[in-house]
């Protein structure tokens, strides 16, 4: 077999613990899920637990994949001696697990500390020859580089089995973000309420924790008025922030229809299970659209100055709208880091409908 040529290849059978590292937002966290999915069938006998931001830990909630997932608050910054204290509370809990393998899929400086400090049999990370020296690389027994022409963010996760010798299945890489029957009551109640039925309305989710990332709101009325004209109901999401919901306000102002609103109202769970049940989700490049890929709905994305290849709607039925300027995707916060995107600005309603109408014919064949 082609495997046996990676001579430094992990010996699954003399690990039983394995801690994976993903410090970063809501949507990073959740394009990990294959990575437990794809260690814990391949092998059963493994108890891989997770080390997370606390914000961020609802994503992994419920996954049959993970053992234990372990939090870091990001308030303990703002106090010296509660930090210190978490801290070694934490390090004990780590250290009681006695991992065998510990899986950086950060660029944090603690992915390099915990490797040295836990032990493990084996520690594998990306290579960061911009960011990260001699001390970052002496860390881990294994490395692995990214090639660059860019792939899928889970793609880019699964090369740290590959350098161990563990070849991701193709059909154990679907994202997982199971709903719980709490959710679920809550979603239907509400759908019956509007008398509307599974599969019969479309989710819009306009903002984004970084509205760089954002349309216009004139865009959005007009994607509003099209949609209402072809009598497709539409229910408004948004984050618990108040700029996020100010701005569904804004939206619904120019464009008053019977576009349902429930902006703010949803946990991260309850949205899971409304978007579930949609034809279809319109939405950014944000946590929202990634949640549409991993309860397997189907979405239009718009993209501006981050990059599709990277971040598109994995593995569902979608459709990508984007401009041709010749500086995207560039990964700024706004052209000149004015906070405003040209290229995002620069889409027209009627190609959001269009890609819209094409997708939920698509879908229905």
């Amino acid at each position: 077999m082609i495997e046996g040529y990676l001579k430094d290849k992990a010996d699954f059978s003399q690990v039983q613990r394995v801690l994976v590292i993903k410090l970063q937002h809501l949507g990073d966290v959740l394009l990990t899920s294959p990575i437990y999915s794809n260690l814990k069938l391949q092998y059963p006998h493994l108890e891989v637990d997770a080390l997370v931001y606390a914000d961020t830990s609802c994503m992994l909630e419920g996954n049959p994949h993970i053992s234990n997932v372990f939090s870091i608050d990001r308030d303990w910054k703002q106090n010296s001696r509660t930090k210190i204290s978490r801290e070694w509370q934490l390090f004990q809990l780590l250290k009681a697990r006695n991992y065998q393998l510990i899986i950086g899929l950060t660029d944090r400086m603690r992915a390099a500390w915990l490797a040295r400090l836990l032990k493990p049999t084996y520690s594998v990370a990306q290579k960061y020859p911009h960011k990260r020296g001699k001390f970052w690389c002496n860390s881990f027994s294994h490395l692995y580089s990214q090639p660059q022409n860019p792939r899928h963010t889970v793609e880019t996760h699964l090369d740290a089995l590959r350098r161990l010798g563990l070849y991701p299945q193709p059909q154990n890489k679907k994202l997982l973000m199971p709903i719980t029957s709490t959710a679920e009551e809550k979603i239907d109640a509400l759908l019956f309420a509007e008398n509307l039925n599974p599969g019969s309305y479309i989710v819009i989710h306009p903002a984004s924790r970084w509205m760089f990332k954002g349309w216009t709101t004139s865009g959005f009325a007009a994607l509003l008025q099209g949609l209402a004209e072809r009598k497709l109901p539409v229910i408004m999401v948004s984050g618990p922030d108040e700029a996020e919901r100010s701005y569904v306000q804004s939206i619904l102002q120019i464009q008053p229809t019977s576009t349902i609103d429930w902006s703010g109202q949803l946990s991260l769970l309850e949205l899971a299970s409304l978007i579930s049940k949609a034809s279809c989700f319109i939405g950014l490049d944000s946590v929202a659209m990634h949640i549409a890929a991993a309860v397997n709905t189907p979405c239009v994305a718009l993209f501006g100055p981050s990059n599709e290849k990277s971040w598109h709607p994995w593995q569902v039925p979608h459709r990508i709208l984007t401009r041709p300027f010749s500086c995207r995707p560039c990964g700024l916060d706004g052209c000149g880091n004015g906070k405003i995107s040209d290229c995002l600005q620069a889409i027209q309603a009627d190609e959001v409908i269009a890609a819209t109408l094409a997708l939920l014919k698509e879908v229905k064949t």
